[in-house]
């Protein structure tokens, strides 16, 4: 008997209970529709990471050695003495350095809709395309060279509706220091829409910090050079200051998007369990009611292989069509998540990859196919003559 043969024969048995298999299907498409959407949420931060990160931002960025790196801008403490931006600018020549831009931090909530993050460059020397060149002014104008002190802002589409800030609105920042918004960004993608630009002067006088800086930006006259200018200067600071480039804060991302993975995934694993059990259930229990039907294929030459066979194919049939149901609702479900997020952050945050719908379906079939093997044992088993004899 050939598969077709067979497989014909697997769906015949699974609809001579059609209730109990669309539950047990159902049970499955929930399983896997969760752990699409749940696992989604990484790839869309991936997708994200991958499209925004490598198009933004200096070329190498400079903290305080020891200080926390895990995040794209640094440590939110200022700790890195303003003396460094002179002692890298004497590297310039050597090193091939464009431009050397101290940065200042702080941020208001998170990069979601419940927050901001304020950034601060000199603008004395520094324009924000320089080091973000992707950015554009939607409405009002750029700060100034001139306004190193003044208290002014350009602030991203996003964290303007975050703040309720509007063109000549003022941000107050604390009881005395308000800041008038001169500059609205056009809308646009990653964490500068949620950022808000001030003059790093102002924001230091602000803070109550002098001479610090959360971190020093770099712009190399070739960013291909990166890598190895972050080593040299690693090497001549090394103990004072530590360089990292863009692939350095793609890896760090990259690796919390990973451990995040792993962790949605063992949440998802307890409903796929819940999944298999139901799945090896419902054909233990089809195995039992039609011991007699086994009896009689036995009793006319069937070898106990083609049993088993058609046994656990049962259970990868039901375990498939219910990770292809799940593989559906679950993009629906990114579909509504990214609905109900899309006036909070700018980026799709939940995405259905190709990658994710493979490991759905290796798992929908891994889970048919353990799922089978105990009741497919028991049913390759039987006793003929006892079989026959069961009523």
């Amino acid at each position: 008997m050939n598969f077709a043969d067979l497989s014909t024969l697997a769906l015949r048995g699974l609809m001579r209970r059609p209730v109990r298999t669309l539950l047990t299907i159902i049970g499955i498409v929930v399983a896997v529709a969760s752990m699409v959407v749940f696992l989604s949420l990484g790839e869309g931060f991936r997708r994200a990471l991958g499209d925004q990160v490598s198009n933004i931002g200096p070329d190498i960025q400079v903290q305080l050695a020891g200080s926390d790196t895990s995040s794209v801008f640094g440590s939110p403490i200022p700790d890195v003495p303003i003396s460094f931006v002179s002692k890298l600018e004497t590297l310039k020549e050597e090193l091939g350095i464009r431009q050397v831009i101290p940065y200042m931090l702080t941020a208001r909530g998170s990069f979601s809709g419940s927050g901001y993050v304020i950034l601060a460059y000199p603008f004395e020397n520094t324009k924000l395309t320089d080091v973000y060149p992707n950015m554009k002014l939607g409405s009002g104008r750029w700060i100034l060279p001139s306004e190193g002190n003044a208290k002014v802002a350009v602030v991203g589409s996003q964290a303007a509706k975050t703040a309720k800030l509007a063109l000549g609105d003022e941000l107050r920042l604390s009881r005395t220091d308000r800041y008038k918004v001169v500059g609205l960004l056009e809308k646009g993608e990653g964490i500068t829409d949620s950022a808000i630009f001030l003059p790093f002067a102002s924001l230091s006088s602000t803070l109550a910090v002098s001479g610090k800086a959360t971190g020093i930006a770099i712009k190399l006259n070739d960013a291909a050079d990166a890598r190895a200018t972050a080593n040299i200067i690693n090497q001549r600071f090394a103990g004072d200051l530590k360089a990292q480039t863009q692939g350095d804060v793609v890896q760090v991302l990259d690796k919390a998007i990973a451990i995040g993975d792993a962790f949605r995934f063992g949440i998802s694993l307890i409903a796929l369990i819940v999944g298999g059990l139901a799945v090896a259930n419902t054909v233990m229990m089809g195995v039992y009611e039609r011991t007699k039907e086994f009896g009689v294929i036995r009793a006319i030459g069937a070898k106990p292989s083609f049993v088993f066979q058609l046994v656990v194919l049962e259970s990868l049939l039901m375990a498939l069509l219910g990770g292809v149901g799940g593989i559906f609702v679950g993009w629906l479900g990114t579909i509504a998540v990214n609905f109900a997020v899309r006036d909070l952050v700018s980026v799709e945050i939940a995405q259905v990859t190709f990658r994710l719908v493979g490991l759905a379906v290796g798992v929908a079939t891994v889970l048919g196919l353990l799922s089978g093997l105990l009741p497919a044992r028991t049913a390759s088993r039987l006793v003929i003559t006892q079989a026959l004899g069961r009523n």
